[in-house]
């Protein structure tokens, strides 16, 4: 077996398919999706084919025009990669998969109605990064494989959908249109169903694959885009604030990447649940309502999902072992975006925020360094259990260093050339570094490129950031060690994300006492800001101040964004002595399980295991 992928059966002497179309009935009963999918080859192709899967139920595999049945094997389960789905072809150029998902899809969150805004209607979505999208369908799941699809998802009339895709029609559903499902031609046809169609005509990575149903209204806010979300006008009405300005900041990205290529910008607010920040989903960005702060500074969530519209969309890394491609890149042009948007002093403080959380992230891995590398070894390794933001700051401090080597200019030349030469392909951290160097003639010999994306730790020439502001709060931070509270007067134009900073720069541990202090000045631990709340309850727990573990538990409970998940059981439940608090965090999680997603439920797992 040649592998391409150390997460995927995927054989690269097979042939990559070059689309798929996907039949899709929701059962919210039963939290199960009945589905199709019918996979084309580039020609006629005889020998195995290896396809991932994960919770799937394959119900039989067939030739689609005569619909005579296909030998296939499913193995049993590796606790990593799910299922090999192994097809016999001969001479076959399509096939057709007829199967039902899981319940427990690690892919696609179920939401009762009392889980959603209005409570009236159940809620399903999915989130296919890194390897899940083979829970909902059987594909060849990576991002080396990239394929165009349709599909025709059959729901409920009081439901809509959306997709990471373009929408073609809200119809009637057809009589012997997916005939071949479990569900059969009188569930499809039932009354009260209603079919929604969508196209993905650029070959996209099966990860940027993504839908979501629910009651789901929107707000038109520029020419290229509609903030959608759960049918609430106080939720949507916030979104429509929040992201206002997001036509300027794609005509940025533009100025400085090329022409966005992928027709629509529309923007998804999830529920509380979803486990990310955002995601990338090109025509459909999912985001987290964590990102909505009333100051319009989510743009900067957005400013990163529009630049992954160039890279990681268009250019994808060849599997997770080369993940820097996607989010360093991304991280690098979301700044430069930034810094016309909003200002240089702002993206000097998102550059500082990411130097602490790169050095807090190099000390989480200090007993696994190979995860410190840029480009590194993930054989038997779960991606979701190693991810952190060493690939997104790392990889930014990396390119941030050869901008300062050949100056902007030149750069920004070469970041045209580089995403107009591999637009639409995948590629490796080597496929890379040769462009560099050919591009740019003796960078080898001014920058160690081996160290920086082979090396362990942050290289020597890394550079954290200079500016006024960003020294004040440094400074600042370091005099409430020695006991000086900020004054108000030096406080008072601080947003969120100087507060984030001054929290970021803080010992780990300190008096309960100054913890209650801060708190009483400045009533951090009431912030609309989840990057303030969660950075100060996290100081809180450091600093045994018992005073907030019912905001903790509270914070827990209601948002399921990994971001704020991970540090938080983590300050909890690790170190010494904390047997008090393992127990809080155990009950916790049992109570708030449900309400996370099955990506999320995993990660919080994992840190449990590890330390209680």
């Amino acid at each position: 077996m040649a592998v391409v992928d150390p997460h995927s059966f995927t054989d690269s002497t097979h042939p990559f398919a070059t689309h798929i179309h996907l039949s899709l009935y929701f059962d919210f009963p039963s939290f199960t999706i009945h589905g199709s999918a019918l996979i084309s080859l580039p020609g006629p192709y005889t020998g195995p084919l290896s396809l991932d899967t994960r919770s799937l139920n394959v119900h039989s595999v067939l030739e689609p025009r005569s619909n005579t049945p296909l030998q296939f094997s499913l193995s049993a389960p590796d606790p990593i990669k799910g299922s090999h789905l192994t097809v016999s072809l001969s001479n076959h150029s399509s096939v057709l998969i007829v199967y039902s998902t899981s319940p427990s899809s690690s892919a696609l969150q179920w939401l009762s109605p009392p889980q959603t805004f209005n409570k009236t209607y159940p809620f399903v979505y999915t989130q296919c990064q890194a390897i899940h999208a083979r829970s909902v369908f059987p594909c060849q799941d990576t991002p080396a494989a990239r394929v165009c699809f349709s599909a025709r998802l059959n729901v409920p009339r009081q439901l809509s959908a959306v997709m990471s895709a373009r929408h073609i029609e809200r119809r009637a559903p057809i009589a012997g249109e997916a005939a071949e499902l479990v569900c059969g031609d009188s569930l499809w046809c039932a009354e009260g169903r209603v079919v929604e169609e969508f196209a993905m005509e650029q070959p996209i990575p099966p990860y940027l694959f993504a839908f979501a149903v629910g009651e789901i209204a929107f707000r038109e806010v520029g020419p290229r885009t509609r903030v959608y979300a759960e049918s609430v006008p106080a939720v949507l009405d916030s979104a429509a604030r929040e992201f206002a300005g997001t036509e300027d900041i794609i005509r940025q990205g533009e100025r400085l990447f090329g022409p966005y290529e992928w027709e629509r910008f529309d923007l998804l607010v999830l529920p509380p649940s979803f486990p990310y920040g955002g995601m990338e989903n090109p025509r459909m960005v999912f985001l987290t309502p964590t990102v909505i702060k009333g100051d319009a500074s989510g743009a900067q969530v957005v400013a990163h999902e529009l630049a992954h519209s160039w890279t990681g969309n268009l250019i994808t890394n060849k599997n997770s072992e080369h993940f820097w491609l996607n989010e360093g890149f991304t991280t690098y042009a979301e700044r430069r975006i930034v810094e016309v948007v909003q200002g240089e002093d702002a993206a000097v403080l998102n550059i500082g925020i990411g130097w602490r959380g790169l050095k807090e992230d190099i000390e989480r891995f200090k007993d696994r360094m190979e995860f410190t590398k840029l480009k590194n070894k993930q054989e038997g390794v779960d991606p979701d259990d190693v991810y952190s933001q060493i690939p997104y700051e790392k990889g930014f401090q990396f390119l941030w260093r050869i901008e300062r080597q050949v100056g902007r200019p030149t750069f920004d030349e070469f970041l045209k050339r580089y995403i107009d030469t591999f637009k639409f392909k995948s590629i490796d951290t080597e496929t890379f570094l040769d462009f560099l160097k050919t591009n740019i003639p003796g960078i080898g010999n001014d920058i160690d490129l081996e160290l920086w994306t082979e090396g362990v730790g942050i290289p020597p020439d890394a550079y954290e950031p200079v500016s006024s502001i960003y020294t004040k709060i440094v400074s600042l931070a370091n005099e409430f060690n020695l006991g000086r509270m900020p004054r108000e007067d030096e406080v008072a134009d601080w947003k969120g994300q100087e507060w984030e900073l001054y929290l970021e720069s803080l010992p780990k541990s300190v008096e309960a006492s100054q913890i209650l202090s801060l708190d009483a000045h400045y009533r951090l631990s009431e912030s609309k800001d989840y990057e303030v709340k969660v950075g100060f309850l996290q100081l809180a727990i450091s600093s045994k101040c018992k005073d907030y573990y019912a905001e903790v538990e509270k914070t827990l409970k209601e948002v399921g964004r990994m971001k704020y998940l991970r540090p938080l059981y983590t300050t909890l439940v690790q170190g010494t002595g904390k047997e008090e608090e393992k127990v809080f965090a155990k009950r916790v999680f049992a109570e708030a399980r449900e309400g996370y997603h099955p990506i999320a439920q995993g990660v919080v797992e994992s840190i449990l295991i590890k330390h209680v």
